[in-house]
């Protein structure tokens, strides 16, 4: 079997002083740094580069990881982890009342009808869509977000009644109804 530009060759951890690194050796050109949501930091070097280079090059960028990992720890998505029940209610109150507008103002700009419609605390999406019988979940997270997050999910699933995927189909209906939904996608990404 023939491997791909980007083929992985190794993985392993490396220690970078009091630094955990997940790191990926595979056929690349340059060292790209990651810190994920959960503040695990993920090197991705070819194969040429050497342990040594790879500890200078993170303890050069240790500012920018240590804002990363503040940020990601701040972020509402995060903050959600150890919410209260009560908390968590507060929310869907607040999700549960402002979606049915949102959903009828959009049904007949888009020319959809949505099914039921749930409300759960979900830990790794924003919402879904069945469309086959249009029932629509939304996050009651999104509580914590701008206004303008909770809308950009509704269009997003009511968009999957007209398209199931997220190909170019999707994304161009998405540029049509809700122009800058890309920034605001954005948001509920940081």
């Amino acid at each position: 079997m023939r491997r791909g530009a980007g083929a992985k060759l190794e993985v392993r951890e490396l220690q970078v002083d009091d630094l955990s690194v997940a790191l990926t050796v595979k056929r690349i050109k340059n060292v790209n740094l990651r810190v994920k949501p959960d503040g695990t930091i993920s090197v991705s070097a070819p194969p040429w580069v050497g342990d040594r280079q790879i500890a200078a090059f993170v303890r050069e960028k240790r500012g920018w990881i240590e804002a990363r990992r503040q940020a990601a720890a701040d972020s509402p998505r995060s903050l959600a982890e150890d919410a209260s029940p009560e908390e968590v209610a507060a929310w869907r109150s607040v999700v549960e009342a402002v979606v049915p507008a949102l959903i009828g103002k959009w049904e007949p700009v888009m020319g959809v009808r949505a099914g039921k419609i749930a409300y759960r605390n979900m830990t790794s999406r924003w919402g879904s869509c069945n469309p086959k019988t249009g029932r629509i979940c939304i996050n009651v997270q999104l509580a914590k977000y701008p206004p303008e997050c909770l809308e950009y999910v509704v269009v997003h699933e009511l968009c999957h009644l007209l398209e199931r995927g997220h190909g170019p189909r999707f994304k161009a209906l998405m540029d049509s109804f809700l122009p800058d939904w890309r920034s605001i996608r954005a948001q509920l990404r940081s």
